[in-house]
Parts: structure tokens; C-alpha cells; sequence
């Protein structure tokens, strides 16, 4: 499957995450799949894209084209196709309709921008494609409360919380994005099981 990842292209981001990131696409690519991100060679990018070609897997990289014209962001050079848009929304575009699943490893403004489109794409009914959050060394935490918080406050349904996990294990993320019947409540022995 095309793995869609979105995360940060920070340059100044910890070891720990960069490690973590790492060892999840060569995981992803090791079981098969390939990856569909938004082609930075820095950061979690670009972690994401050298764990997936360790692994012997596919990078699909999509970045408009005014990021290598400016300079903006180095591109991957390993990409095994790179394709150009002109704007950022065409990308995001590009992105979502090439994914066939989604994960949100630790990132910035964009990477929260990412996350909350494809998630709100998914509670209209736009798509139903399984969405992960990589909670690395807690990043995501806080967001996890802000999400209880405003379901609690009811500005978000309490049903949003069906439409995304969050995962602290790279292993059982894998295994949810494989089974995209997977239900809350079953474990990762019910999945390998059934």
C-alpha cells in the first residue's frame, strides 16, 4: 500500500525522533509498502524517506515547484518518482489521492495542517482511509487533551476520536494501517489472529 506520511522538515528536530522515524519506514517498506510524502531530504522527511529505501522500498515524493526553484527545502535525491505541482495545495491534493493510508509522525504548523485536513476529509466522508498519529517520546500528548477537551466542551463530536489512533508502537501503527477493518478494543493478537 502507499503509505502517505506527513512530519516535519525541521533540520533541528532531536536524534530520538529522527531514529524513530527511521526505523518506522524501513519497517513499512520491509513489509511491503511504499512510501508518499512531501519529498524533503531534512527532518522527519527526510528520515522517513532513508528508512523506506533502507527497507528496499518505493519514495514517491510530491513538492510544488517553487520549493526547488527558491530554494526552499532540499529535495530527496533517491526519490523513485518525483512529482512537481505549482501550488501547496495540489501537493496536499496530489498526496491524499496517491495515499492509501495515512500517518502523522511529530511536525509543525504543516504537518497539523495535514493532519486536520485529511482528518476532516475523513469525518465528511471524503475518504476512508486508515489515519495513524506516531506519538514519538509524547510528542502528541498535548494534542490528544486538546482533542478530550473540546469533545468534552462538544465542538468536536465524540465519534471524531474513531476516525484517527494514536500509537505509541511503530509495529502495532503497521498492523492498524493493514487491517483497516480494525476496531477499538481489538488487540494486535486479534489482528495476527484473524
Amino acid at each position: 500500500m502507499n503509505i502517505c506520511v506527513f512530519g516535519a522538515a525541521s533540520t533541528k528536530t532531536g536524534p530520538e525522533y529522527i531514529e524513530a522515524v527511521e526505523a518506522m519506514g524501513k519497517a513499512m517498506a520491509e513489509r511491503g509498502h511504499k512510501l508518499v510524502y512531501g519529498a524533503g531530504a531534512h527532518g522527519l522527511m527526510g528520515a522517513a524517506a532513508r528508512g523506506f529505501k533502507a527497507g528496499g522500498g518505493e519514495v514517491t515524493g510530491v513538492i510544488p515547484n517553487f520549493f526547488r526553484d527558491e530554494k526552499i527545502e532540499a529535495i530527496f535525491e533517491r526519490c523513485d518518482e518525483l512529482i512537481f505541482t505549482e501550488t501547496m495545495a495540489q501537493r496536499k491534493t496530489k498526496m491524499e489521492e496517491l495515499a492509501d493510508a495515512f500517518v502523522i509522525v511529530p511536525g509543525g504548523i504543516g504537518t497539523y495542517e495535514e493532519l486536520f485536513e485529511v482528518l476532516t476529509l475523513k469525518q465528511l466522508g471524503r475518504h476512508g482511509k486508515p489515519l495513524a498519529i506516531y506519538n514519538i517520546d509524547g510528542f502528541y500528548d498535548p494534542l490528544e487533551m486538546m482533542m478530550y477537551h473540546g469533545m468534552k466542551a462538544k465542538f468536536i463530536r465524540a465519534n471524531c476520536q474513531l476516525l484517527y489512533l494514536i500509537f505509541t508502537d511503530c509495529e502495532e501503527m503497521i498492523d492498524f494501517l493493514e487491517h483497516p477493518n480494525f476496531e477499538l478494543g481489538m488487540t494486535v493478537h486479534d489482528l495476527k489472529d484473524g
